[in-house]
């Protein structure tokens, strides 16, 4: 039941195939600030596409709306007209499963990389990072000759207990997109269509299956639109995937309002809709609202909405041919333009290569952060080091999860044990020990699919052995390293965690290592924040990892040894009290049959800011091996006009005795504002690679009409006249420069 029900993510799919510009440069060649572009879908194949539609029969066309296996819709064999074969693949493509269940192919050939989790991607805050993920993984799906990836999942960060934190990006919607395009466009560069989801307004995934959202237009368009816009505007992507919960009282499979006006007449969006995984409820009102192709879990495929009832409504008159014609044009479309049909040289595939493992690696090692760091207790030093403790169950715990949910089948998986065998040298002993086990209560882990309440309940009580010994290797060795947060098991599609506490009696193992050796230091793998208020105070060193892919054991070894500068920021806000999250401030999460965004606008650290919140980590915050210095921040000119784009350059020196990377951050915050507004918005970044003594000149350019808000009144974007200022730092509450300009 769980494998089934957890597959369900597959719904969502983005189509985009696309072909990246360099366009605005920095003076320094490191910070070169690159736009990704995608190729729009084109008309040049309509002659041909209008002939074979004139072809087809009645049934055969519907057989293209609709599932024909898990994966796949029908194709028409007679006139040359593939399958559309798809693939779930936010961390790598997924196993082959059989064309009617979910149960595995068996097969030998289907074996992945595994890449680092969207919450690891947007924590390296580098697009060429976003790209590269994007460039391998299509690679990767061209080897499984598939068309189109159900992923990426980039919905907002709304709540720290949303079971798939993990897998999304941020909680802010100009990160969010600014990792989300560069890497549809390498994925589409490789003539697979990258499928976005789940569009829109899906934030939880308690009651995800009928859950009402609510939402002011305000919000939409400024906190959870942005990123899809960007998908469909800038990237260009070929798919979309409509998303479970109702937004306004209709369900987002049947949205004309979200399918029609806003994706395809505002955006201009050319490509495919697919429907989450059982997602669909209507027949007629579905295809007339949006949709395009219905995909779901095992019921015969012709009993599917978009199938057999579909037939019978022609027939009757409810839906017309010409309606089934446009919706067929469209996915032929989409299939001409990745070569799936039409001819031309399509790219060609490779999987599970080292290449790849490398680019899994590169990522993972930009993505770790360093939360603190007292007295450069790391990296390790290793001069008179005999033996290290590594403790805690995460050390050895692998989550590719094979094909489950988002999972992948890789034959390569470097667990934080493994990375530092592959490391120290062999004179140094590890005295490994479990310390604590992940344990659940049987009869509360939760309904999967059907969630009325959260998930998993853990079992915290430390097993006394287990403790013992955790505390003799950590006696016994001259440092002692705990690998602790949480895995994939509790972090999971189709249910959302209880609270923030650390599970397994996790917090008390920490306490009692810290006690018999000071020289411990604390790595957190989670994709979402915990309450580590307490292991934070008592640990000198504390790290921040995701699940990070097949090489992320090795990448977590190299910073923890100082062979990598750790350099990846927070894209969300870790709270010091789950009631500090605006969320759960405001009492509007998780709703019962429906959900108020109470907060508006203040989500993440724009609610902590503008009400002065302190968080326990703050939103971009990351620390290096080395410090960093600001200096000599300008823009361009003074004042600019609407159309104009602002140039920020300032230089980043490395001030300590190591090469490191910073991320510089530019927040903007107008004060006399006639509207509401967050306290500051980040509005640009840029990651740089400075030498030890050594500085660059970043810039940083913020087209002005990013200063905009969404006025309901006249339903458009407007930019407040007045003085505004830019803020740049290298987190949310570290602001190091401001400088004032004017809007005419």
């Amino acid at each position: 039941m769980k494998n089934k029900i957890l597959c369900l993510s597959a719904a969502m799919a983005f189509v985009a195939f696309t072909s990246c510009k360099n366009y605005a440069q920095s003076s320094d060649s490191d910070s070169a600030q690159k736009e990704y572009a995608g190729k729009e879908i084109g008309s040049e194949f309509d002659t041909e596409i209008d002939k074979l539609i004139s072809q087809m029969t009645l049934e055969e066309k519907i057989g293209m709306l609709h599932g024909n296996s898990m994966f796949s819709n029908g194709g028409v064999k007679r006139l040359g007209i593939p399958e559309l074969k798809m693939a779930d693949g936010p961390l790598g493509v997924r196993e082959e499963i059989s064309r009617d269940n979910w149960a595995p192919a068996g097969l030998t050939n289907d074996f992945a990389t595994y890449y680092p989790a969207g919450g690891g991607l947007a924590a390296t805050w580098n697009a060429e990072m976003a790209h590269t993920f994007g460039n391998s993984l299509g690679e990767e799906l061209r080897a499984r000759d598939k068309d189109m990836l159900l992923s990426p999942a980039i919905n907002m960060v709304r709540s720290p207990l949303g079971g798939r934190t993990y897998e999304y990006m941020s909680e802010d919607p100009f990160l969010n997109k600014k990792i989300a395009v560069p890497l549809i466009v390498g994925l589409q560069e490789k003539d697979v269509m990258a499928c976005v989801k789940h569009y829109a307004a899906n934030n939880q995934e308690t009651n995800r299956d009928f859950v009402d959202v609510q939402i002011d237009e305000r919000t939409l368009r400024e906190i959870y639109l942005p990123a899809f816009e960007a998908s469909v505007k800038e990237a260009k992507a070929y798919s979309i995937m409509g998303a479970y919960n109702k937004f306004r009282g209709e369900y987002l499979c049947e949205n004309d309002y979200m399918l029609n006006k806003i994706l395809r007449d505002e955006w201009g969006f050319k490509g495919v809709v697919v429907s989450d995984w059982a997602a669909v409820h209507s027949t007629a009102k579905t295809l007339k609202n949006g949709l395009d192709i219905e995909m779901g879990t095992p019921k015969p495929f012709n009993e599917f909405f978009l199938a057999d009832k579909l037939i019978a409504a022609v027939k009757s008159g409810e839906v017309s041919e010409a309606e089934i014609d446009l919706h067929v044009k469209r996915i032929l479309r989409v299939l001409f333009q990745v070569k799936a049909m039409g001819g031309g040289e399509r790219a060609k595939g490779s999987i599970a290569t080292e290449a790849h493992y490398q680019d899994a690696y590169k990522i993972a090692s930009e993505a770790v952060v360093l939360l603190k760091n007292d007295n450069n207790a790391l990296p390790l030093k290793l001069d008179g080091v005999k033996s290290i403790a590594v403790i805690g169950n995460n050390a050895t715990k692998k989550n590719a999860l094979a094909g489950f949910g988002a999972g992948v089948k890789t034959k390569r998986e470097i667990t934080p044990l493994e990375g530092l065998k592959n490391r120290l040298p062999s004179s140094i002993k590890i005295n490994y020990a479990e310390g604590y086990l992940e344990r659940y209560e049987e009869k509360n882990k939760g309904n999967l699919g059907n969630i009325t309440s959260s998930g998993p309940v853990t079992i915290d009580q430390l097993d006394p052995a287990k403790l013992q010994e955790a505390v003799e290797a950590a006696k016994n060795s001259d440092v002692a390293i705990i690998f602790a947060g949480s895995n994939r098991d509790y972090e999971t599609e189709a249910s959302d965690r209880r609270d923030l506490h650390l599970p397994f009696g996790q917090e008390e193992l920490i306490k009692k290592v810290l006690a018999v050796n000071p020289k411990t230091i604390v790595v957190m793998i989670a994709g979402a924040p915990f309450d580590i208020n307490e292991v934070s105070k008592k640990t000198s060193a504390l790290v921040w990892s995701w699940f990070n892919g097949s090489e992320g054991g090795n990448a977590l070894a190299d910073v923890l040894l100082g062979k990598v500068n750790p350099s990846g920021k927070l894209p969300w806000t870790m709270p010091k009290n789950l009631m500090d999250s605006p969320a759960h401030a405001t009492n509007s999460f998780p709703g019962g049959k429906e959900v108020n965004y109470a907060e508006g606008i203040l989500i993440g650290y724009r609610w902590f800011d503008t009400k002065k919140i302190a968080p326990l980590y703050p939103f971009g915050f990351g620390l290096s091996y080395t410090t960093f210095a600001f200096d000599n921040a300008k823009t361009d000119k003074t004042s600019y006009a609407v159309t104009e784009t602002i140039t920020v350059s300032v230089d980043v020196k490395n001030t300590g005795k190591v090469d490191g990377k910073e991320v510089v951050q530019l927040y903007a915050s107008k004060s006399d504002s006639k509207i509401t507004r967050a306290a500051q918005e980040l509005k640009g970044f840029q990651k740089t690679d400075v030498k030890a003594g050594g500085s660059n000149t970043i810039t940083i350019k913020v087209p002005v009409k990013e200063l905009a808000y969404y006025d309901v009144a006249s339903k458009k974007w407007t930019v407040e006249p007045g003085k505004y200022t830019l803020k740049l730092g290298n987190s949310s509450r570290d602001i190091k420069k401001e400088i004032i300009v004017t809007i005419k």
